[in-house]
């Protein structure tokens, strides 16, 4: 493991074009649920499995169960960014991190100080209404009871990608565009078995494939480094210099 770590140092302390791609397990340590772990929200009880309730045609035919799941499971006020989150936006303000591509809806890249951030999966930050598409600022979704209602009288929803709905291609694009031009592509947090976001992977090009994740994933045989620990203390315990370091 040390000689791992050294390794992934050395990298990072060698490279300006990093490119970090992660999920949900990026933000458990900031005590947001995951959904594939033992504890994640796919092994907890609903009337209805977590994924069906995510899904594009339950949110238009059952609202108010969709808002039910939705601000006990996916508000997670006075959350706060964690290691992880805190070193990238460090490697960033240092001129050696290119792009966050993340597939995490809870907005901590930002709130940690990361700019370049490119949400694959949309931000519950972030509302509109699904009749007019008027935008709405969170609170209207989050301090709300029951399901939130535009002046239109459409439903107010959060921008985020449900199941059964398409991924931006802008976002999709520009997030190609960055790993496949990367130097050094560092992925943590990610079971890698989500499509397309975990198609992403293949548009690397280059030789320094990081694998940061508690479990093993698909792609650990292709990586240059596997790494299967906390990632907040993987990339907490970097060494940071460059531009602005």
């Amino acid at each position: 493991m040390e000689e791992t770590l050294k390794r992934l140092q050395q990298w990072i302390s060698e490279s300006d074009n990093i490119v970090f791609f992660g999920g949900a397990g990026v933000s458990t340590e900031s005590g947001i649920s995951d959904f594939r772990s033992v504890d994640g929200l796919y092994h907890q009880s609903y009337r209805y499995p977590p994924e069906k309730i995510l899904g594009h045609s339950f949110f238009e035919g059952n609202p108010e169960e969709f808002y039910r799941f939705y601000h006990e499971k996916l508000v997670c006020p006075g959350v706060q960014p964690n290691a992880a989150h805190r070193k990238l936006a460090e490697l960033e303000q240092a001129g050696k991190l290119r792009a966050v591509v993340t597939q995490n809806i809870d907005g901590l890249h930002q709130a940690a100080g990361s700019r370049e951030v490119l949400e694959l999966h949309g931000s519950t930050h972030r509302c509109y209404c699904a009749a007019c598409r008027k935008p709405y600022p969170e609170a209207s979704i989050n301090d709300c009871d029951g399901v939130p209602r535009c002046s239109c009288g459409g439903v107010i929803r959060p921008d985020v990608v449900l199941y059964e709905e398409s991924l931006d291609g802008d976002v999709m694009n520009r997030a190609i565009d960055y790993i496949s031009r990367a130097d050094v592509l560092i992925i943590g947090g990610t079971s890698l078995v989500v499509y397309p976001a975990a198609g992403l992977v293949r548009y690397y090009n280059g030789g320094k494939l990081v694998l940061i994740n508690r479990d093993p994933t698909p792609c650990d045989r292709s990586a240059n480094l596997v790494i299967n620990d906390s990632i907040g203390a993987v990339l907490g315990a970097i060494q940071v210099s460059g531009v602005g370091a």
